[in-house]
C-alpha cells in the first residue's frame, strides 16, 4: 500500500509541476469565468470554482508533503554520507536535522561566523567543540585482545538490547 502510494505522490507531484499542467488549470479557470453570464453569475456557478480548487488543494498537500519528506530524508542521508566520506570533515554534522532549533541556530551562527572570517581572507577553523569520533578511529583505539573476545562471544538478548 504504501509503495503504491510513493508511486501516485511522486507521479502526482510530478505532473502538477509541468507549464502544461498550469496551462490546464489556468483554462479552466478562464472556462470558468467565461461561463459567468451564461450561469448568471449564481451561487451554484461560484460553489464549483470554490469546491474544486479547495479539494484539490487540500488533496494536492498532502501529495506534495510527502514527495518532499522523501527528497529531504534522501538529501539529509546524502549529506550525512558525504560528511562521514570527508575525513577532514567534522562528523557532528552527522544528523543534526534531529536537534532543536535552538541548538540548530547555534551551529548556524558559527559556520556562518567563520564564512565572514574565510571571506575576510583568513584561514578557515573548525568550529567549537570537540569534533566526533568516527567509527573507524574508537576501533583504532580498542585493544585488539578485546575485540576478538567480543567477537568469539555471541550476544545474548539482553546484552544485544543493551547495545542498541
Amino acid at each position: 500500500m504504501e509503495k503504491l502510494f510513493v508511486r501516485f505522490a511522486t507521479l502526482t507531484a510530478k505532473i502538477a509541476g509541468k507549464p502544461w499542467t498550469f496551462i490546464a488549470c489556468l483554462m479552466i479557470v478562464l472556462i470558468w469565468a467565461v461561463s459567468g453570464p451564461v450561469f448568471k453569475f449564481s451561487e451554484t456557478w461560484q460553489l464549483v470554482i470554490n469546491t474544486g480548487t479547495t479539494i484539490i488543494t487540500f488533496l494536492m498537500v498532502f501529495l506534495i508533503q510527502n514527495t518532499q519528506n522523501r527528497d529531504g530524508a534522501a538529501m539529509q542521508a546524502k549529506l550525512d554520507e558525504l560528511v562521514y566520506a570527508v575525513k577532514k570533515a567534522d562528523a557532528r554534522f552527522v544528523g543534526i536535522e534531529h536537534l532543536t532549533e535552538r541548538e540548530l541556530d547555534k551551529i548556524l551562527e558559527e559556520v556562518e561566523h567563520r564564512a565572514i572570517e574565510v571571506h575576510a581572507g583568513k584561514p578557515a577553523r573548525a568550529i567549537k567543540g570537540r569534533p566526533a569520533v568516527r567509527a573507524e578511529a574508537a576501533e583504532a583505539v580498542q585493544p585488539k585482545a578485546a575485540t576478538s573476545v567480543a567477537k568469539a562471544r555471541p550476544a545474548t538478548n539482553d546484552r544485544a538490547k543493551a547495545l542498541a
